[in-house]
Order: structure tokens, then sequence, then C-alpha cells
């Protein structure tokens, strides 16, 4: 199965924080590879952090813009989901930060991180560098469901919602405007399928497809994605609609017999087309061969 090469990738998280919303900032990934879209939440009590990037050395440097957003206000921490670029940043906040998280990707981090330190740390030799010295660090407080901030002023909604890209995945709500999502959409990326058995199966298309469409009906106004562009709702609406499309195109041709690097290149060329500007067009294939592994064709 081929995926992007990312061998010469330096992950580092750079530039200042610019403004999205009133009290929203977010630190760009400037289109670099394994670097996240992060965060800052300001309230007139307390500043909320969106995801780390990748390693300690990115951690320290997110914190230091936290707390330059924060002056002597107090710090939380959530992330998106558990993968190295958005949270294996989290040992820089321990005992600086009160770090919020749900459940299951507490959970998920116990049963997978081990294993996700190991496969990203063979990816190429800044990004090992990088992950070098990582702890995994689990949340201070854990919740199910949902959970509300207050940050003074400013409403912080945490929303459980995996699995879809993960089976931890959560949304951060602000003022019911802003939506940040991780990875369960980004601008003009083609949708990572995370489907690595037996190390990780958990990745849940059918329900990622709905939750965009719930979230889209709800409107947010500025949607902040894992990687890529800050946008609006036609963002959630066209990760929507390449995913629907994927499917389809996947149950109609494993329908018809036919294997699936066969059917990877038809609809990676179909794909390619229509969704012309969207980088990494390698996850087209792994796209599809987790559709059909996880119908067991």
């Amino acid at each position: 199965m081929s995926r992007p090469d990312v061998s010469e990738a330096v992950p580092t998280v750079g530039g200042e924080p610019e403004r999205v919303a009133d009290g929203v900032f977010v630190l760009p990934d400037r289109r670099a590879e394994l670097v996240p879209n992060i965060g800052f939440v300001v309230g007139e009590r307390a500043v909320l952090v969106v995801d780390t990037g990748l390693g300690p050395s990115n951690g320290e440097y997110v914190l230091s813009q936290a707390r330059r957003l924060a002056g002597e206000r107090p710090l939380y921490l959530t992330t998106t989901h558990f993968h190295p670029e958005h949270a294996f940043g989290a040992q820089a906040f321990r005992g600086a930060a009160t770090i919020v998280g749900n459940r299951a990707q507490r959970d998920e981090l116990r049963r997978k991180g081990a294993a996700y330190l190991g496969m990203f740390s063979g990816f190429g030799d800044a990004i090992a560098a990088a992950l070098r010295d990582v702890e995994l660090v689990e949340p201070d407080l854990v919740y199910d469901g949902e959970a509300e901030l207050d940050l003074g002023g400013r409403k912080v909604v945490l929303r459980a919602v995996g699995p879809a890209h993960t089976a931890g995945d959560q949304l951060v709500l602000v003022d019911d405007r802003v939506v940040f999502g991780g990875d369960l959409f980004e601008s003009r990326i083609f949708p990572i399928l995370p489907y690595f058995p037996p190390h990780d199966a958990d990745v849940d298309p059918d329900r990622w497809i709905e939750l965009l469409a719930r979230l889209a009906a709800e409107g947010p106004e500025v949607v902040v994605p894992g990687h890529g562009e800050v946008s609006d709702v036609t963002l959630l609406r066209d990760v929507h609609d390449y995913l629907v499309h994927l499917r389809d195109e996947t149950a109609r041709l494993a329908a018809e017999g036919v294997p699936a690097d066969d059917a990877a290149a038809t609809i990676g060329e179909a794909a390619r087309s229509r969704w012309s500007t969207w980088e990494r067009p390698e996850w087209i294939t792994a796209g599809v061969h987790a559709w059909y592994g996880l119908r067991g064709e």
C-alpha cells in the first residue's frame, strides 16, 4: 500500500499565532509535512491549547506561545486525537497546564502509543530526532461524551466523536462558531484512513461520513483543519463528498469482483481529476484498501 514519502520532512512548528475569530488563534502549519495547525482559545480567566506538535521540542515552542497569550492566566491543553504530530508534545505541558481528554482517546493512546512512536520514528531522521525523548502523557481530567470549559467569556465544548479517523477523535467547538477537528478534515489533502492491521483497524469511515454531515448542518463559521488552510463549512462538505465518492465507488467495484489494486487505480484516476488541487493522492489508494479490508474483501 502506498503512502506519501515524508523521509525528508522537518516537522518543526514555527511562526506566531494568527487570529481567526474573537479570542481564537491558530499557529498555522504552513503546509509542512507532519506539522499540524495548533489552536489557542483565549478567555478572560484561562487559555486552552489545542494540539502540541510532534515531540517535546515542538511542545515547548507551543507552550511558549501559549504563555505569551495567557500571561498569568492558567492553561488547559487538549488534543484532537492521539497521533504523534498532534499529541506527542504533551509532556512539555505536564505541570504547566491541566490536560483534558476523552476516555476513548486516553485508552487509544495506551493501546497504540508505543507502536505509533516506533512507526513514526522510522519515517525519517528528522522525525526520529523530534521523537527521541518522547514520554506519552495521559490527561489529568478525563470525560465521556462532552465536557464544557468556561474560560471566562468564552465557551468551549469538547465532544468525543470517535471512532471515525481514530477511535478517540475529538471536536473542539468555541462559542458555537469555531470548530477544531484534527484530521477529520484537512484542506486540499486527501483524507487519511489509518487502517494498519493488526496494529490499528479502528477507522470507521461510515461514521466519519455521518459525523461530517451532522457537523456541516450545525453551520460553524470557522473550520480549523488538522492540516492546511483555515476554512469554513464548505471544507466539511468537500471532505464529506470525497469520502462518499470513495465509499460508493469502492463498494461498486468490490461487488463486481474487481481486486483492490485495480479498484484503487480506477478510483485514483477519477479522484485526481475531480479533486485536482488536493495533495497526497497516495492516500486514495490507502483509502480503497482500507474499505476493502473493513469489508473483508
